[in-house]
């Protein structure tokens, strides 16, 4: 039987930690926190705030524009093992061919496909946490997908959502599958996410054919404008409730990096829109069939 378990709040902390950094390397993509400038009031400051409220994006303008700029963002992107935490590795294979990616078919099978004309590029990279003390290995993966347009990755996420409500229970590979699935989509328009201008966040169970008992599963998916970015965890037998709440974390804080790197590529620094904020909805009408 599935439980739940409180991934929401973990997560919504590594979010708000992911926030504060200065980016995934220490560099500019974060949104750094400054004073105001001497003699100049509270005006700067409130204009600060107002920048610290701003989600982590990529300005459509600023995305790759072709098959080629896209393949070389996405392997540009400097994403560490110990991102998601201590004593992480490069698994093997370490990356996907980027002209293909996963596709959740009719009978709730995962495929790899080759990519359709509204996707540019999307590259898995794979990381684990070898076994160790009776524990058994965490398994990551992260997904970048750079999209067209920003209007096709928002009908990629409203489509992620979808796949969750049609198949709660799905088969990963050969011996993996995941069941019990349950989600939950946030806009940044609600005031609910952190960093991006959209995010999702998924958990479930995770099954070893041949092997008794369940096993936490957790998928985080976040649109920076035409952008979007994934992770997967699976985590192996003998961690306990907490720690597998530390590793969903750690997991969603590993893709905040991420997130930081691409909007120091592309943030989208103008003005808001009539709306306040980007107004697409992971749930929203858009989405009649998922992208990916």
């Amino acid at each position: 039987m599935t439980e739940w378990r409180p991934v929401g709040a973990a997560v919504a902390g590594a979010l708000l930690l992911a926030g504060c950094t200065s980016g995934a390397d220490g560099g500019s993509g974060g949104r750094a926190t400054t004073g105001p400038a001497p003699g100049t009031g509270g005006a700067s400051a409130s204009a600060t705030a107002a920048a610290e409220d701003e989600p982590y994006t990529m300005a459509e303008e600023s995305a790759p524009h072709t098959r080629a700029e896209a393949i070389a963002f996405v392997r540009g992107l400097k994403t560490r093992p110990d991102h998601f935490g201590a004593g992480f590795r490069k698994a093997q294979p370490y990356e996907s061919d980027p002209a293909e990616w996963a596709v959740l078919d009719e009978d709730c099978v995962w495929q790899r496909q080759p990519l359709p004309s509204t996707v540019l590029a999307s590259l898995t990279r794979r990381f684990v946490l070898p076994e160790n003390g009776g524990k058994g290995a965490v398994q990551v993966s992260l997904t970048v997908t750079v999209h067209t347009s920003t209007m096709a990755a928002r009908r990629d996420m409203a489509a992620s959502l979808e796949e969750a409500m049609r198949c709660p229970d799905q088969r990963l590979n050969a011996t993996e599958r995941v069941s019990g699935l349950y989600s939950r989509a946030d806009p940044f328009s609600e005031m609910r996410n952190g960093i991006t201008d959209d995010d999702l966040v998924e958990s479930g169970e995770y099954l070893v054919d041949g092997m008794k008992g369940e096993l936490p599963f957790d998928w985080f998916k976040y649109r920076l404008g035409p952008v979007t970015v994934a992770a997967t965890d699976r985590v192996g037998a003998g961690h306990d409730e907490e720690e597998a709440s530390r590793i969903a974390s750690q997991v969603a804080q590993g893709v905040g990096y991420t997130a930081a790197e691409i909007d120091g590529i592309g943030g989208d620094r103008a003005e808001d829109d009539a709306d306040g904020k980007d107004s697409g909805t992971a749930g929203g009408d858009e989405g009649e069939v998922r992208d990916e």
